[in-house]
């Protein structure tokens, strides 16, 4: 660990130099370290800790496991300090406390809150419902709303998680419940609201309150056409076909291609949509035919349904529509490509996912961006054939503006471990290393096993190296591997030194090694 003789401490600290070494300790704990030591070095009327101080302490103590008990006790010194706490640092180390299994703990921080400095906490409540939800824990997420005082922010996003939550349990009636009390927090439901709200209805088989959800919502787009909530639309529809309410289905069609969809000038000669007697696939190509290309036409609406089709693996009707939106004359954008690539990989398609993205979008003056590589990256690992990714890293790292991300490295090495390719994977997770991207404790430990079952235990040792540096602790399979397979190649001084030295790294922090 890092000790404050071995910083070299400007004579006026200053903020900003405070938080530049946070970011430079690879061992959260040494960072820990000299921010406390900062307000012991320097009076308080010359340094104080500061806001973006505290968020990059927390977001370094964030990044491990193993340190995250330490964010109670830093978030309760940061509420009582001088300066306005942020809601962002409250709502990272609520999740990270949650990731690691300290719910009690995230949740002892949300009651904190109240009576903190922090003015508005809406990210932080979002975040300790995203974490309860996902358990679905929801007596306690209730009871948490209950207990919370009246000022509490409860936002959109936070009211479109209930209402998914709800929906994924079948209980659609409770989302409707809430999507009436929008307005009572001062907010206005957005097209995530109807999507989701209308996609749960119509799987729980309530189609009638789902038809009056529709028509609530069509006066939103009686002026500006339909644009992306053609895909709110299509949901009702291809549901009511299912459930052989044809007619319906029509009635519902006309009226949203006649009053959501069509300009004022072209009503006069509308004709309603005929869809008895076809087939459910062919119901189900009208339907995205007729509200697109039967309403008022616009990028946003074929944007909205091409990523849905693909979403749905509709690789033919979405490809159908994709040129017919080009033959108009309407640029495609990269999401609407990256949901091409990534509809394809999904099919085990990725030849034809690397032409779009070489071929495709290059003619079309459409540049890839970092996530459209890394998905083509993530179907050659999972087809096995993982250099061929790691070619792509190359190609992508020639690009200028396209920088790997430590998602990209870590979607490498997991690939390449994954074949056996251990050497190449410790190498990717060296280029990993130099652009001080840390992977966690489990990608370390995978290295660290395979580099030994290929004989190089000098590798693996400097990697058990690395990874004490950072705080990690390996587990006890990857010490009954290493251990004895070292002690067969050096003497006892060389392995007594060695184990020595990775000691010195943990005995700051007694807690985290393992039993």
């Amino acid at each position: 660990m890092a000790s404050t003789s071995t910083v070299r401490w400007p004579r006026v600290l200053t903020p900003s130099h405070m938080v530049q070494l946070i970011k430079q300790q690879k061992n959260p704990l040494s960072a820990l370290h000299l921010f406390n030591a900062a307000t012991l070095l320097y009076p308080s009327s010359v340094y104080s800790h500061t806001s973006s101080v505290y968020s990059a302490i927390i977001d370094s103590l964030s990044s491990s496991p193993t340190a995250t008990h330490h964010l109670p006790s830093l978030l309760r010194r940061m509420s009582l300090s001088s300066s306005p706490a942020r809601d962002a640092s409250f709502s990272r180390a609520i999740l990270s406390l949650s990731r690691s299994g300290h719910h009690h703990l995230s949740l002892s921080l949300l009651r904190l809150l109240p009576s903190s400095n922090c003015p508005r906490w809406p990210l932080s409540l979002h975040a300790a419902l995203k974490s309860l939800l996902a358990r679905d824990e929801f007596l306690t997420a209730h009871r948490l709303l209950d207990k919370m005082p009246h000022r509490t922010p409860l936002t959109l996003p936070s009211l479109n998680l209930l209402m998914d939550s709800l929906c994924r349990i079948d209980r659609p009636d409770l989302a409707l419940q809430i999507f009436a009390e929008i307005g009572h927090h001062c907010c206005y439901p957005d097209r995530d609201s109807y999507r989701i709200l209308m996609r749960g209805l119509c799987n729980a088989g309530m189609l009638n309150d789902a038809i009056h959800l529709l028509y609530s919502m069509l006066w939103r787009v009686s002026q500006k056409g339909c644009e992306a909530d053609v895909t709110v639309y299509r949901t009702l529809l291809e549901s009511l076909c299912r459930d052989g309410r044809v007619r319906d289905a029509e009635e519902v069609l006309g009226k949203v291609l006649l009053k959501g969809l069509r300009s004022p000038g072209r009503r006069r000669a509308f004709r309603k949509p005929d869809l008895e007697g076809l087939d459910a696939e062919e119901m189900r190509r009208r339907i995205s035919e007729a509200l697109v290309v039967g309403g008022v036409r616009s990028l946003k609406s074929y944007a909205a349904m091409v990523v849905d089709l693909y979403g749905e693996g509709r690789i033919y009707d979405a490809d159908k529509m994709f040129d017919e939106m080009v033959g108009k004359g309407f640029q495609p954008t990269v999401p609407m490509y990256e949901a091409k690539v990534e509809g394809l990989c999904r099919e085990g398609k990725v030849g034809d996912a690397t032409r779009v993205v070489e071929v495709e979008m290059k003619e079309r003056g459409c540049v890839p961006r970092v996530r459209t590589y890394e998905l083509v990256m993530e179907a050659f690992c999972k087809e096995g054939k993982s250099r061929r990714a790691v070619e792509w890293l190359e190609r992508m790292e020639r690009q200028v503006g396209c920088v790997a991300r430590k998602e990209t490295f870590e979607i490498l090495v997991d690939g390449l471990l994954m074949e056996g390719l251990f050497s190449e994977a410790a190498s990717v997770l060296e280029r990993m290393a130099r652009r001080k991207y840390w992977p966690g404790e489990e990608m370390y430990s995978r290295v660290i096993e395979g580099l030994c079952t290929v004989g190089r235990r000098y590798e693996a040792l400097l990697w058990l190296e690395e990874m004490a540096s950072q705080g990690k602790v390996p587990g006890v399979r990857i010490w009954r591997l290493l251990v004895p397979s070292v002690c067969l190649d050096h003497d006892q001084a060389e392995i007594i030194s060695c184990l020595d030295h990775i000691t010195d790294e943990w005995v700051e922090n007694p807690n985290s090694i393992a039993e």
